[in-house]
């Protein structure tokens, strides 16, 4: 039986604390930083060699669709009735909306130090000790809307422009690329400074603190945010009906991203599953 992932601001009182105590005892069972390691793990540029399956890569998408799918599995082993929220950034726009209550994320960071110091997961509350990252710090950051350099959440227009286009992915299948719904969506651009970085990028430089990093998981936004971003990907599956995941086949040897990416029925590196597996998720889930 299918489960639903709602919007973030149709949730009930009950459903945000109930999200919030699986989370956090997720936390707790010392899970919750298993799934930071991970991020990290498989946090790989494309300037970089090797295999990168989680970002810069078409997989991006599906390794995601999947972590999320682990996360969620976790909390629902602690109460069945939570599921992911998604965040809509496109509505929710301002630094005291929703998400970032006190009853559910709590808010931004103190100027001093941009620790959070209101909600759940403020480190004063004892439940969220950042015990996995890039930094030595041990609380929680966020800088919302970047206050040195100011930027905004992307728009609906930033997202339409990613869900028109009809292409999945196109090559050299890297950052680099200005054609296809993978990285318009992910949102590696050209240029400097804000202008560069687009819809799912945008939003990350947006929060700040630690949604900046690999260790990004480490603000319990990361799921929300990319709750959103997968139902984008659902949304675009459904506006351009027989589009697939590409690159279908593997590049070959003497080419660039020769096993640098995930082709379609390949392996989607730490699970068993391939990006082609993870296309249809209907039997699992659904947005409302």
């Amino acid at each position: 039986m299918t489960y639903v992932r709602k919007d973030v601001g149709t949730l009930t009182s009950d459903e945000m604390r109930r999200f919030v105590n699986a989370l956090l005892e997720v936390k707790r069972q010392g899970q919750y930083d298993e799934f930071v390691r991970t991020h990290i793990q498989y946090f790989a540029s494309d300037g970089e060699q090797g295999l990168r399956p989680a970002h810069m890569a078409p997989s991006f998408l599906p390794w995601h669709r999947r972590f999320l799918l682990d996360l969620e599995e976790a909390l629902r082993r602690v109460d069945s009735s939570v599921t992911i929220p998604y965040w809509d950034w496109t509505r929710d726009r301002t630094t005291t909306s929703l998400p970032w209550t006190e009853d559910l994320l709590g808010g931004d960071g103190r100027s001093s130090d941009r620790q959070v110091v209101t909600g759940p997961f403020a480190f004063r509350e004892g439940h969220w000790a950042i015990k996995v990252g890039v930094t030595d710090e041990v609380f929680l950051t966020r800088d919302l809307g970047h206050s040195r350099d100011p930027i905004d959440l992307p728009t609906k227009n930033e997202l339409e422009w990613a869900l028109q286009d009809p292409a999945y992915d196109v090559a050299p299948w890297d950052s680099t690329v200005t054609r296809g719904f993978r990285n318009k969506l992910e949102g590696w651009g050209t240029g400097r400074g804000s202008a560069s970085w687009h819809n799912h990028n945008r939003v990350h430089r947006w929060v700040g603190g630690a949604m900046l990093g690999a260790a990004s998981v480490n603000d319990p936004v990361f799921w929300l945010h990319h709750a959103f971003i997968d139902l984008q990907w659902y949304r675009w599956q459904r506006r351009h009906p027989g589009a697939r995941y590409l690159p279908e086949t593997p590049p070959g040897p003497g080419e660039e991203q020769h096993d640098r990416i995930v082709a379609r029925h390949q392996k989607l590196p730490p699970w068993d599953v391939t990006p082609g597996e993870l296309e249809d998720v209907d039997r699992i889930y659904r947005y409302a």
